[in-house]
C-alpha cells in the first residue's frame, strides 16, 4: 500500500517498515529467526492519487483543500448534471469547513455521481502536528491505522511477521497476500485473536486454554489476528 506524504520532514520516498509496537510483543512471547515489519511504499505529492492515505501537515493540508475547492468551482462553472452539482455543492460546504472529502459521508450513489473526478483529499488525510515529528515511526504506524488496512500476523519457526491486508479482507483472501497457492487450497484458519494471544503469553498458551478457533472461508480478518493458514498443497 501507499502513504502520500506531504510537507512531513524526515520521511523520505521509497520503501518503509511499519514498527508497530504489537509485532515487537509478538516477538518477545514467540520465538522466531526473525522480525518482519508489514511494508509500504512512502511517495510524494506527485503520487497522491492513487495513495491508499494521505499524511499531511497542518499548513499543506490548507493547499489540498483549496486545491480540490478549486476544481470544484471549476466543474460548477460548467453546468453540470443536477445530480452531480448538488454533490458538488455539498462538498463544497464541507471543504470550506476545512474537512477532507473522504470524512464528507457522500453514499454509494453520490460517489457515483462524481465517477471520474481526481479529488485531492477523496482518500483518508492524516494530520501530522510538530509535535508528531520527534517520533516519525508512531506518525507512520497511525497513518497505516487510518489507511483502511490492518495486519494479521504469522508466528514462530523462520520469521514473526505482520501481513498488510484490506480491513474487510476475509481469511482465504487473507492467504493470498501470503501466497496465491494457499489461497487456492485454502481449507481453514487457526485463529487466536491478539488480546487473547498477549493473555496467555503467546500461541502455545492461547492454545492451551482454548482461545484458538478454526475459522473458514467467509471469516473476515480482524487487526493483528495471528493466524495459521491450513491448505491443500
Amino acid at each position: 500500500m501507499k502513504i502520500c506524504v506531504i510537507g512531513v520532514p524526515g520521511l523520505p520516498e521509497g520503501k518503509h517498515n511499519i514498527k508497530d509496537p504489537r509485532l515487537d510483543k509478538a516477538h518477545e512471547l514467540v520465538e522466531a529467526k526473525k522480525k518482519v515489519y508489514a511494508q509500504v511504499d512512502v511517495v510524494g505529492e506527485e503520487g497522491s492519487i492513487d495513495a491508499d492515505v494521505i499524511l499531511v501537515s497542518r499548513e499543506r493540508l490548507v493547499d489540498l483543500l483549496l486545491k480540490d475547492l478549486e476544481f470544484i468551482e471549476t466543474r460548477l462553472s460548467r453546468d453540470p448534471a443536477a445530480a452531480e452539482q448538488a454533490v458538488l455543492l455539498k462538498l463544497q460546504a464541507h471543504l470550506e469547513s476545512e474537512q477532507a472529502v473522504s470524512t464528507a459521508g457522500l453514499s454509494e450513489a453520490e460517489w457515483q455521481a462524481l465517477t471520474g473526478h481526481g479529488f485531492l483529499t477523496s482518500r483518508p488525510v492524516i494530520l501530522a502536528e510538530p509535535d508528531d515529528l520527534a517520533d516519525p515511526e508512531a506518525l507512520m504506524v497511525r497513518a497505516f491505522k487510518g489507511s483502511g488496512y490492518i495486519c494479521f500476523l504469522t508466528v514462530g519457526g523462520p520469521e514473526n511477521r505482520a501481513w498488510p491486508i484490506r480491513q474487510g479482507v476475509t481469511a482465504a483472501e487473507a492467504a493470498g497476500s501470503i501466497h496465491t497457492e494457499l489461497q487456492k487450497g485454502f481449507i481453514r484458519a487457526e485463529v487466536i485473536g491478539f488480546s487473547d494471544f498477549l493473555a496467555a503469553g503467546g500461541e502455545t498458551g492461547a492454545k492451551r486454554a482454548g482461545k484458538q478457533r478454526l475459522e473458514m472461508k467467509p471469516y473476515v480478518v480482524q487487526d493483528y489476528d495471528v493466524m495459521n493458514i491450513r491448505a491443500n498443497k
